[in-house]
């Protein structure tokens, strides 16, 4: 009977002992897979958004320049000289590469509001001098940019280029 006491013991000990180290193995294999999925997922991202800021950064300085054409010329009435004056500009934007085209071409709306937006603040006598063009350029420039950069989180635009001003 003491041998069965003692094999029962040892084999009950035994069993106990390797429920215990299967068990420890279990939690290291989970603990080691949740690592190399954790390091997998989060190297991953972080990997791929350098790369995504270093592609967004080159991207301007490489690209050619497109020039995307305006349909429709932009008419509007400026103030000044006690007298309205009716003005009309055709307008290109330059922007670099082809999904700048795509988006510029898809958000044509918006630009041509930011656009007559931007023409309507303007005066006759900033119209009238060349100086006072470029101005006006800028600011259409600043405009469309910031509308472009709420939809499409870029600024696609890099410039606006008058193509023909005509003042009456």
């Amino acid at each position: 009977m003491a041998d069965e006491d003692i094999e029962g013991g040892s084999g009950g000990g035994g069993g106990g002992k390797k429920k215990l180290i299967i068990i420890i193995v279990a939690v290291l294999v989970l603990l080691g897979g949740g690592a190399g999925a954790f390091l997998f997922l989060m190297g991953g991202d972080s990997g791929s958004a350098q790369e995504d800021i270093v592609i967004e950064e080159a991207e301007p300085v490489n690209l050619q320049a497109i020039y995307v054409t305006l349909p429709q010329p932009f008419v509007f009435n400026v103030t000044g000289d006690m007298q309205q004056r009716l003005v009309q500009v055709n307008v290109q934007l330059m922007v670099r590469g082809d999904r700048n085209e795509t988006m510029a071409k898809q958000n044509l709306p918006l630009v041509e509001h930011s656009l007559l937006t931007t023409f309507g603040a303007a005066t006759v006598e900033q119209l009238r001098t060349p100086q006072g063009q470029v101005e006006v350029r800028k600011q259409a420039v600043d405009t469309v940019q910031a509308a472009m950069e709420k939809v499409t989180g870029k600024t696609v635009v890099e410039r606006v280029l008058f193509t023909g001003f005509v003042m009456q």
